[in-house]
């Protein structure tokens, strides 16, 4: 897998409005022009709502 900074999931979700489900990230980061081994992580995070980014870097990115 390639390296994801937390500043390419930024620029990825930018506009973003939270809460937010899964579903609707993934079609905002593919609309935004995101790296696809960052869709993948998000579609796969096993996350089905985000409260906000910090939730989404969690999920991404891990602990």
């Amino acid at each position: 897998m390639a390296d994801i900074s937390p500043i390419d999931m930024q620029k990825a979700l930018k506009g973003a409005e939270y809460p937010a489900d899964r579903d609707d990230l993934v079609a905002l980061a593919k609309k935004n022009g995101a790296d696809d081994d960052l869709v993948e992580r998000l579609s796969n995070s096993g996350t089905e709502r985000f409260d906000g980014p910090n939730d989404v870097q969690k999920a991404v990115f891990g602990d």
